[in-house]
């Protein structure tokens, strides 16, 4: 692997891992937050929205830990790209619906607008995709 493609899979290898881990540890910290946030996307029933706000965050932290570690780096770079995907599936569905909500990705009162996070995980499925391709095989 050329020297700058080494270096630029490690930055956003870190990179992709501590924003998973900042957004699964806020979430974590709030539950009852996080679990609202669910809620508002009219997806999931009240046991599936209190699921998803019990597993997603930890799956988030897991993801993140294995890709600041860079141990099983491909599985977790497979794992953001699917992540990310379902999350821009959902927030799409969410103004195709009329919904005015938060994503609810980086905690409680996130006003980021629908777009501006869409914009946001299409990137990361990007940065992702190119780590996991540089991955080991």
């Amino acid at each position: 692997m050329h020297p700058v493609a080494r270096h630029l899979t490690a930055v956003l290898r870190v990179a992709l891992g501590a924003l998973f881990l900042y957004a699964g540890v806020l979430k974590i910290a709030n539950p009852a937050a996080f679990a609202g946030s669910v809620a508002n996307y009219r997806i999931v029933g009240y046991f599936g929205t209190y699921l998803v706000a019990a597993i997603l965050p930890w799956v988030e932290v897991i993801c993140g830990a294995l890709l600041v570690t860079g141990w099983r780096t491909r599985t977790a770079a497979a794992l953001a790209v699917v992540l990310n995907l379902v999350f821009i599936a959902l927030l799409v569905s969410t103004v195709a619906r009329g919904l005015d909500i938060d994503c609810g990705c980086f905690g409680q009162g996130d006003k980021t607008s629908a777009g501006t996070a869409i914009f946001r995980d299409f990137m990361m499925v990007a940065a992702a995709g190119f780590v996991y391709r540089q991955g080991k095989r």
